[in-house]
């Protein structure tokens, strides 16, 4: 069995540099990024470091993933978060939502209001005022209800968007958070279902 003290000072410091990235980030550093922070002339310098940490027992790397490190002996805080991420939701006009599970991070519950139960990528700009940029993971706790003014993941018509819900008797209009863009008001023949309401966002860079 190895230990740190069996590894060389530099293979230390990138085991370290992994460990502290799939904390922060939620996923391991990818070769360029451990190149990078290293200064390191190539990726292959940095795949030698991670072949000598895989053979080492600190480390296994899917070689089909350009972020394919895991940690081995190592198991999650108990604390952290499993979160399943799923495609994409818009932040702009609706569209269609892969429901299929494209990754999964571990994340510090601390970041979130309320435990997620799946991540979902934002497309476009229509929440910017509320924090929600293009590109960012928002968490969503499933429940089929919402009161007024909570963001929530709405499916419309098979499509699905982020919105602030308003619902005023028996009207209900999603509310985008940018004035470029106008209310989607539902008509009384649209089918509209609450998929679950925001609980906070991860932004990687």
């Amino acid at each position: 069995m190895y230990s740190m003290t069996t590894l060389t000072p530099r293979r230390a410091a990138i085991l370290t540099f992994i460990r502290e990235r799939i904390a922060d980030q939620g996923q391991s550093p990818s070769l360029a990024e451990i190149s990078e922070a290293f200064g390191f002339a190539s990726r292959s310098v940095a795949r030698k470091h991670v072949l000598a940490l895989t053979e080492a027992g600190f480390i296994e790397v899917n070689p089909h993933q350009a972020r394919g490190i895991r940690l081995l002996n190592q198991p999650p805080r108990p604390e952290w978060l499993d979160v399943p991420v799923l495609g994409r939701v818009a932040a702009g006009l609706p569209i269609g939502a892969d429901a299929e599970v494209h990754s999964r991070l571990m994340l510090d519950p601390a970041i979130f209001t309320k435990a997620p139960d799946y991540l979902l990528r934002v497309q476009g700009d229509s929440m910017i005022e509320d924090g929600i940029l293009d590109g960012d993971l928002v968490g969503v706790q499933r429940t089929p209800q919402a009161a007024n003014g909570q963001i929530v993941v709405a499916r419309l018509d098979g499509e699905v968007t982020i919105k602030r819900f308003e619902r005023i008797g028996e009207r209900v209009r999603l509310l985008p958070r940018n004035p470029a863009y106008q209310p989607i008001i539902v008509e009384a023949d649209q089918d509209l279902a609450i998929e679950g309401v925001f609980c906070g966002l991860v932004r990687q860079g």
